[in-house]
């Protein structure tokens, strides 16, 4: 309790030593990670396969637009572990920048994650300010540099009563996803339920035109994608049949195509292989046309 005190203490000394410039720059960036970890822990697409917000989406995209794209290409089949990592790290940044724990070594794993998420996010965007990931390093920076002060080296040891705190966070960080993750889930459960008798409805005829493609998730929850052709409509597993990647479709290749290893398949014939290292075709997803809708079978 005398300990837990102390560090209250602390705490409220460290917001009171500070510049109203410096809090409130530290006030932003430690809600702004909370929030980020949040938002992602509710969303219920965030660790799934097909929804545009999910991760193994996010990696995919980074492995073609990021000049570190062979990096992330090889993260695609570890997405769920990365997804968990990513809400871990942003709760304990954000919880440990409000409340004072290891600060400086905190505010520069802040700076190097902001420019990471530059360089996989927003390297494109320009001009570079209308990307916030350059803003967000900047600010870690500017913070971080300000905790070092005059100082000639950053003091990395850890004391038993640091690494206690440490660890406190940790664990504060893991069971706010869980919260997070508890909520989205009961949220989830509820709107299937409202909708159940359209369960099996996929999209309207109308809107997927002759030519076009939509991407939906089979009710075990694995990522798949559906066609339209003038012969009707037809549907294809999005695992990958080497390792379980998530294939895309390729529109200028007419081939849907497996980011991590190069597989490659004809989705106008069967999802035949056209190359790379499997030999086995995706598997079929049985749809139909019902109506007005394009429906499971």
């Amino acid at each position: 309790m005398t300990k837990m005190r102390t560090h209250v203490r602390s705490v409220v000394a460290s917001w009171r030593n500070q510049t109203p410039a410096i809090r409130l720059i530290r006030l932003w960036l430690g809600v702004t990670w909370i929030y980020g970890g949040w938002d992602k822990a509710t969303d219920p697409g965030f660790l799934g396969k097909t929804a545009s917000t999910s991760i193994s989406k996010q990696l995919t995209g980074y492995s073609t637009s990021s000049p570190l794209g062979f990096f992330f290409r090889h993260l695609i089949e570890h997405s769920t572990a990365i997804g968990v990592m990513v809400m871990v790290l942003e709760f304990a940044i954000g919880i440990a920048t409000l409340l004072w724990i290891a600060p400086t070594t905190t505010a520069f794993i802040g700076f190097g994650m902001s420019v990471g998420l530059w360089i996989a996010v927003t390297w494109h965007v320009k001009p570079y300010f209308l990307g916030s990931d350059t803003a967000y390093a900047v600010l870690w920076l500017a913070y971080f540099l300000t905790l070092v002060g005059k100082r000639r080296k950053v003091d990395v040891s850890l004391d038993r009563r640091g690494a206690i705190r440490i660890g406190a966070v940790g664990v504060a960080s893991v069971l706010a996803m869980l919260l997070g993750r508890g909520l989205q889930k009961s949220t989830t459960v509820t709107k299937a339920a409202a909708g159940s008798t359209n369960a099996k409805q996929l999209i309207k005829l109308a809107d997927l035109a002759v030519g076009k493609s939509h991407e939906f998730a089979t009710p075990d929850g694995a990522p798949a994608i559906v066609f339209r052709t003038k012969n009707g409509v037809f549907a294809y597993s999005e695992v990958c049949t080497h390792q379980g990647c998530t294939v895309a479709y390729s529109a200028p290749d007419k081939a849907l195509v497996c980011p991590c290893h190069g597989a490659s398949f004809d989705p106008f014939n069967s999802a035949a292989v056209l190359g790379g290292p499997t030999n086995t075709p995706l598997s079929s997803v049985k749809v139909a046309i019902n109506g007005a809708w394009v429906v499971l079978v």
